[in-house]
């Protein structure tokens, strides 16, 4: 048993508590992160296998966040930023069997196939419509109100479902697509405001927030390699089991674990916990429980994500992101990125490198298919939408997440007003990671961010 004293205790060595432990480095704040699991990353996780480099969790990010400029340029040399090609900017939609690039302007918009000739009228007279009021409106009724329901059926649904794997009638838009809310509320008009948006004055580090796709040379984990080595892996506490947090009467907490069957104490002024809604209950017992149901109350989409090398490639053209399937399509499939297109040495020469994702919110029974039968349904869909008349991958690898995305649904008020409550009675107790602020890498960088400066005041 030891007594060690910290300053700060982070929960959790994934993108959040890595970002986290890096900036609390910087700011000479002594600290300790404490990992269930023996390694850091989280969910991050590069791997090779015949020739081929691929990913398991995050394919890649975005730079939607000025804390990810800054992240980087802390970092330097240490990393090797890899920006997706212009590849990047065509992606497809499956509508009857055929891929359609899905429309990136307002007059590819009203010539696309995949609208109705009603719905492109209702685009051009979105700018003109009034501003919603019902704040838990659903992203499929703000979407149907505004451009119709083709819109979200070819547009809206793909790209939910490739971000969330979830339901755009149970995702509440102000949660779920913020910005999408705010441009309504704020200028009116999704055309409009984005517009105006584009034309606002910016700082010099909001101009370098381009919203470009990016990875690592190397892979993801070289991102969360290098935040390792920023932080200090001697700061660094893994294959912690059991780890529970107690508040002290003098107003600091107790953490304590297991660790090869010896329990381990340590204290700390403030605790923060970057993990999900999933395990929360076990951390923090002393909670009340109507305060952990609030807390916990986040359904998560299972995922069966599969990545699939092949060492010659003969199907359609690779020349785009992927391809979305939206669920009115009543595929098995939710999308297909196109890896090797968008990074360099992700397959060998005249190769590629395919993820693909099944399951998901409205389609969840694949996830519970043996390997047997889901490489089964996925040669019968794969050889279809790709064009393959043999489906003979030389690199196969099937990966299960049973927590995969969080949904930001009509109780997620109930969930952050939980996060407010607890934090003003427990005062240096933070909760943070993907069950609040967004689910994306650039979203969990930015929390950390945000924290590391409001820990340090």
């Amino acid at each position: 048993m030891s007594n060690q004293h910290y300053s700060v205790i982070i929960i959790g060595a994934g993108v959040t508590g890595l970002t986290l432990a890096h900036h609390l480095n910087k700011k000479n704040i002594d600290f300790r992160v404490i990992e269930k699991n023996d390694r850091h990353g989280g969910v991050i996780q590069t791997r090779k296998k015949n020739g081929f480099v691929y990913e398991s969790g995050p394919n890649s990010g975005v730079i939607s966040h000025p804390e990810v400029v800054s992240l980087f340029d802390d970092l330097g040399d240490a990393i090797k930023l890899e920006k997706g090609n212009d590849l990047v900017k065509t992606r497809y939609v499956l509508k009857n069997g055929e891929w359609h690039a899905l429309p990136q302007g307002l007059i590819p918009a009203v010539t696309t196939p995949l609208f109705s000739l009603k719905d492109k009228f209702r685009i051009l007279g979105e700018p003109f419509r009034k501003p919603g009021s019902d704040t838990d409106e659903t992203l499929a009724e703000m979407v149907k109100r505004r451009m119709g329901k083709s819109f979200l059926d070819y547009a809206v649904d793909p790209f939910i479902l490739g971000i969330y794997a979830g339901d755009p009638s149970m995702l509440i838009t102000r949660h779920a697509m913020p910005k999408l809310y705010n441009l309504e509320q704020n200028y009116g008009s999704f055309i409009k405001g984005t517009i105006k948006k584009h034309k606002e004055p910016k700082t010099e580090i909001e101009k370098r927030v381009d919203r470009a796709v990016f990875s690592i040379e190397g892979g993801l984990s070289q991102l969360t390699d290098a935040l390792l080595r920023s932080a200090g892996k001697e700061n660094f506490q893994f294959s912690a089991d059991e780890i529970k947090v107690h508040p002290l009467k003098d107003g600091k907490f107790e953490v304590s674990f297991i660790r090869s069957e010896e329990k381990v104490v340590y204290t700390a002024d403030k605790v923060v916990s970057t993990f999900g809604s999933v395990g929360l209950k076990e951390t923090f017992s002393f909670l009340e429980q109507e305060e952990l149901a609030n807390l916990t109350n986040l359904k998560y989409a299972r995922v069966v994500e599969i990545a699939l090398g092949f060492d010659n490639w003969e199907g359609r053209p690779l020349d785009g992101f992927g391809g979305l399937i939206p669920h009115k399509e009543k595929r098995d499939l939710l999308g297909v990125l196109f890896m090797s297109s968008l990074f360099k040495n992700r397959a060998p020469e005249g190769g590629a490198l395919l993820s693909i994702f099944m399951g998901g919110i409205r389609n969840e029974k694949l996830c519970d298919l043996d390997d047997k039968i889901l490489m089964e349904v996925l040669e019968k869909e794969t050889k279809d939408v790709m064009k393959l008349d043999t489906f003979n991958p030389s690199m196969v690898d099937i990966m299960r997440y049973s927590h995969a995305i969080p949904q930001y649904a009509v109780n997620s008020d109930q969930r952050f007003k939980a996060i407010d409550k607890v934090q003003n009675q427990y005062k240096g107790l933070f909760i943070a990671g993907n069950l609040r602020d967004g689910i994306g890498m650039a979203d969990r960088i930015r929390q950390a961010t945000q924290l590391a400066q409001l820990i340090s005041q």
